[in-house]
This record gives C-alpha cells, structure tokens and sequence, in this order.
C-alpha cells in the first residue's frame, strides 16, 4: 500500500495516514493532490494525497505486465513495466488513466527517470535504455549502455548524466549528453547489492542492501569518490533526499532518516518501524509518501 509518514521533526517520524493497494506497491511517485503507484501485478494506482492523514484511491490502469517503476511529468506518468518495457499513460484525468503507448525493451525494466523529452529505463540485464518520448504516442528508443553482467536496478539523470544503481557491481555513471551515444565515463564499486538512487547538488545517495546508505562525491564524473556511509538495521531499498537529510525505505526496518549535511559523517537521526515492509519513498515537503509491501 502507500503509507504516508510525517517527517517534519526528523527524529520523530509519525504515521499520518495509508491507502492499501491490490498488490504490491514497487514505487511512488507524488506530483500535486496525487500519489502514483507502481503496483506490480495491479499496475498503476492513483491516490489522491491532498489530505494526507485520509489518502484514498481515484483511479487506476493495469499495465500489461508488472509495475515496478514510476515517474510523473507533466500530464503523462512513465511506468518501468517488468515484462513490457516503458508504458506512458495520460493522467489529465487522474481517476482515467489513458495508455498512450508502450515500447518493449530487451531486458525486465526495473525503474525509470525523465529528463526533458527523453527517458532513461534501468532495464535490468538490458542496461540503461534511452527513449525519445517527445512524441508521446510514439516512442523510440535512441540509444543504450549495458556492460556484460548489468543488473540495472535503479537510475536518476541530472543533466549530461544519468546514475545507475547496478545490483551487480556499483554506480556506474553515463555520459548522456548525446542520447544516441551513451558512455560510461565514471564507476564506483561497493560492498552491497545497490538498489536505489537519488541525486542531490554534486552527490549521489546509493540504497545497498546489506551495507546501508553510501554518500559518493560525483563532482568529477569520471573520478566519483564514496565520501562516507551509514548503515541501516534493515535492509536497505531505496533513499530520498530532502535538504539536510536522506530518508532510507529500510524494507523490514522502516523509515531510517539520516543527517548527511556532513556527507563525510552520515548519522542516523530518527526512524519508523513500519508494520511492513518498505522498499521506495518520495519526499514531498514534510510527508514521506512510502511504497508498502504490507496491507495496513
């Protein structure tokens, strides 16, 4: 389900409210009155947040295969579908949702990020795959990056670059300023299993199983460098970053909230034990919007 958490006083995370889902919620997504769930098996969900104590679902669209990723730009929600590649659905009326169009890829698409008309899919063992969507109805995939042994679990882009979370191996980093052509210019190996990534100023946030929370400098992006960790008690799924703080879905662990204004020295600051398990979050404000394996 989605569970919606107060994190205005960051050592004292608070229940504010849950919505259960049919299945099980893999991402979320927040823009405006409305949350957009990957809801694997049950496909996309839309959940009207703008009372967040009392979320209650809208609409919904069953995509061919299986939820796993999700973001919103704009009037259109991209929706990483496992088996089917990328789905694009018009939410102008968020209680219809619309399919505009799907493009398979060649591995299991895992999540996936838009920056401007294009976007990026961490296909699994099909890499990253680059998307024209500036029509679209009619997608069409541009370019790629794989290594022989990808496990593409997560990516994040911010401007000639695009982050991957790699089960595998790490972060890799790929040079995407000519989309056609992508490049991998930077890597960073870790001790974990990377799951999730978010991006803040010139760092990124990678979510390791086993490990924890990892702080990588990639102010020079072909020579990355970790800054410092801090490990979680669960398992560690996926990390938002708001301001001072990066909030970790710690799986069986909850809500972890740690300080990173010292990136060299994270802390952790407060946590949530959830009843269930957590594995993806966004950040919006004071509210922690949660992806829930559990039903309440």
């Amino acid at each position: 389900g989605l569970r919606v958490v107060d994190v205005s006083n960051p050592a004292a995370p608070a229940e504010a409210g849950f919505c259960d889902t049919p299945w099980i919620a893999s991402d979320v997504a927040v823009s405006g009155a409305y949350a957009y769930v990957a809801d694997d098996d049950s496909g996309l969900r839309v959940i009207n947040v703008s009372s967040p104590g009392a979320p209650y679902e809208v609409g919904a669209y069953d995509t061919p295969s299986f939820a796993r990723g999700v973001v919103v730009e704009g009037q259109y929600v991209y929706v990483a579908d496992y088996n089917t590649g990328l789905v694009i659905l018009d939410v102008t009326t968020p209680s219809a949702p619309s399919l505009v169009a799907s493009l398979d890829t060649p591995g299991s698409a895992r999540d996936v990020d838009v920056a401007g008309t294009v976007a990026y899919v961490a296909d699994y063992s099909g890499g990253l795959r680059v998307i024209d969507v500036s029509v679209p109805a009619s997608p069409s995939e541009v370019g790629s990056w794989d290594s022989d042994f990808s496990a593409i679990q997560d990516v994040v882009v911010s401007g000639d670059y695009a982050y991957l979370a790699d089960g595998n191996s790490g972060l890799s980093i790929v040079d995407v300023s000519n989309p056609t052509s992508p490049a991998r210019v930077g890597f960073v190996g870790t001790d974990g299993y990377p799951h999730g990534i978010a991006f803040g100023g010139s760092t990124v946030y990678l979510a390791e199983s086993y490990t924890g929370l990892r702080v990588i400098d990639v102010s020079d992006p072909v020579n990355p460098a970790v800054l410092g960790s801090c490990d979680t008690l669960g398992t560690a799924w996926n990390v938002a970053v708001e301001g001072a703080y990066a909030y970790v879905a710690d799986y069986d662990a909850g809500l972890r909230v740690i300080d990173v204004s010292d990136p060299r020295a994270p802390w952790e600051v407060g946590y949530y034990d959830t009843p269930g398990n957590e594995i993806d979050l966004s950040v919006e404000g004071v509210f922690a919007f949660m992806a829930a394996l559990d039903a309440g």
